[in-house]
């Protein structure tokens, strides 16, 4: 049921219909109740949790006989409707398939889209196993480069006001005679920051944590210079264990070391404790920190001020990524989001490989 659901929804949205994530969720949660065995239970909970504009219910009518019925979803006659084929764009060759099908009467309206694209943009809450294994190659494909920093390396310039270069200069003179003719110089080069991801493994984040686990595995071996660690009810640097090439061994390793998997929150002492014996001894200074939190903690809110206070006054950039913040009206009134926000640099959705796209623009700025 599950499945069928976010698939309709996909398809409403590449057929144009704007379907907010928290209709998305009303609609799973109607037809897990109903479930699909009736055409008009079906309908009726498409109709009045996707579509909030009146304008708009010819387009599901139409997508909506296309997909559940052509699909083989419902067994019962559609409603009279305009002939409708759904594509799926599988990205394979059709070369194989049979050329003597029937071919629809009166008007056609084809839906095509990617899976690939419905991957990008659905939310991980709804991924299953073997989504999130397919998700894996596109999350591969990120690269999290921080903002460039000003290094103590000199570089060669042609500009006159950087230092003198002397090595350069004395190999230039030598050309011309063993006069000084040209005068070469260096400046300071530049090189990423260092990006520091603390993930949230608590109870309230496992819908998501597996998800962007996969994805700070991505970012941890696609350079050096990224540091993980799992938020529970303790702190758990990850760094070693997601070093390996291999996901399925480095992500085992990642669920062996961490005790506290799906447990509590104690997400401001975690962050204290990061900055404590990691931060302040210069992992955070200058850095880049991502936490990737939905905000619930069941700390005392003044604790996760006063850490994100001297996170956010070491650190060069402090980004909160929160899988909620897709929804609909969220607000960021959870205790612990809101004793946090005054220290964000950046608040940034994070549910979909779209949404992790454009935090590693964020992280680049």
């Amino acid at each position: 049921v599950d499945r069928a659901a976010v698939g309709f929804v996909a398809a409403l949205r590449l057929a144009g219909l704007p379907v907010r994530l928290a209709s998305s969720i009303a609609f799973v949660e109607a037809l897990g109740v109903l479930g699909i065995a009736r055409r008009d239970d079906v309908f009726w909970a498409g109709r009045s949790t996707l579509v909030h504009r009146p304008e708009d219910a010819a387009l599901f009518d139409r997508v909506f006989d296309a997909y559940w019925h052509r699909a083989g979803f419902l067994a019962e006659g559609a409603a009279d409707v305009e002939t409708i084929t759904l594509a799926i764009d599988d990205e394979q060759d059709d070369d194989g398939a049979d050329g003597d099908e029937d071919e629809p009467s009166g008007d056609v309206l084809t839906v095509r889209f990617s899976a690939t694209e419905v991957l990008r943009h659905m939310d991980f809450a709804a991924y299953t196993d073997a989504e999130l294994a397919e998700a894996r190659v596109l999350m591969d494909r990120l690269r999290l480069v921080g903002a460039p920093k000003r290094s103590r390396r000199l570089v060669p310039t042609r500009r006159s006001s950087g230092a003198p270069d002397l090595r350069r200069t004395v190999r230039l003179a030598l050309r011309a005679g063993g006069e000084p003719v040209r005068r070469a110089h260096r400046t300071p080069g530049e090189r990423p920051r260092r990006i520091v991801l603390l993930l949230d493994v608590s109870g309230s984040m496992e819908s998501y944590a597996r998800a962007l686990l996969r994805f700070v595995h991505a970012a941890v071996v696609g350079r050096t210079t990224v540091e993980a660690f799992a938020v529970g009810t303790r702190l758990t640097r990850l760094t070693r264990e997601l070093s390996s090439r291999d996901p399925d061994a480095a992500l085992a390793r990642a669920a062996e070391a961490v005790a506290d998997w799906s447990g509590g929150t104690r997400l401001g002492e975690g962050i204290g404790a990061f900055v404590d014996e990691w931060g302040q001894r210069g992992m955070a200074r200058g850095a880049i920190v991502v936490v990737l939190s939905d905000g619930w903690d069941r700390g005392d809110p003044t604790v996760m001020a006063e850490q994100m206070g001297r996170l956010h006054r070491i650190a060069h950039k402090v980004v909160w990524v929160n899988p909620l913040k897709a929804s609909p009206g969220y607000q960021p009134l959870a205790q612990g989001m809101a004793a946090a926000l005054p220290y964000i640099d950046d608040f940034v959705e994070g549910h979909s490989i779209d949404s992790l796209e454009r935090l590693a623009e964020v992280i680049g700025r």
